[in-house]
Order: structure tokens, then sequence, then C-alpha cells
């Protein structure tokens, strides 16, 4: 089942967009205490380790983030697939941010193509 950003979770979009805009502490504000982020391959545990993380992502390029889709699996579990374009190796990447919640927020987030 696919949904528009609108039928997305309050807390997913909250999140998606305070990362757009680099807004460390409401991004941060999303997850669970005990949340864990994995992203290219390396995962952060406990929202100290994901603010450290949230403050250094992708801080070393520039590009452009389009939304190309999100599924709903369950209650707990979405997939938003966006496509980032910029000056990072390779220019253009599809990837996957899957969001498992707990508690109304964030507890687990994976992103990887």
């Amino acid at each position: 089942m696919n949904a528009n950003p609108i039928e997305l979770p309050d807390v997913v979009n909250r999140y998606l967009e305070a990362h757009h805009v680099r807004d460390t502490p409401t991004a941060l504000s999303t997850f669970h205490g005990s949340a864990t982020v994995t992203d290219e391959g390396v995962t952060h545990t406990g929202t100290a380790a994901i603010g450290t993380w949230l403050g250094t992502a992708a801080s070393e390029f520039t590009f452009t983030t389009e939304r190309l889709g999100a599924e709903r699996l369950d209650d707990t579990h979405w997939v938003v697939t966006n496509r980032l374009e910029g000056d990072f190796p390779g220019g253009r990447v599809d990837l996957r941010y899957r969001f498992t919640l707990r508690s109304g927020l964030i507890g687990d987030l994976t992103i990887a193509p």
C-alpha cells in the first residue's frame, strides 16, 4: 500500500522535514530514548549517538532530496524512498528509510539502498 506524505505518521514527517533542513534538535526529538539508526552499515544506539550522527550525516556533501514514495507495511513499519543527487561519489542514489515506530516515536531507522 503506497502512502503519500500526508498519510505518513506525524513523527516520520517531522523527522524527514527536520533532517532535510538539518534541524538536529527537532529531528532528535522524534527518536525513542533507546532507538537505533543504521546508516552506511554503522549502527548508532541511543539519543546521544544518534544526535552525533544527525550532526554529521552527509555534512561533507551538497545534495538535493526528492521523495519517490512511501509504503506502510503495518502499524509500526514504514518505508520512505528518497532520491539523493549531489556531489557525493556516484552523484545519485535511491535510499530506503525503514522506520520502526515504538511508543509514538521512531524506535529504529535503517537507511540503505
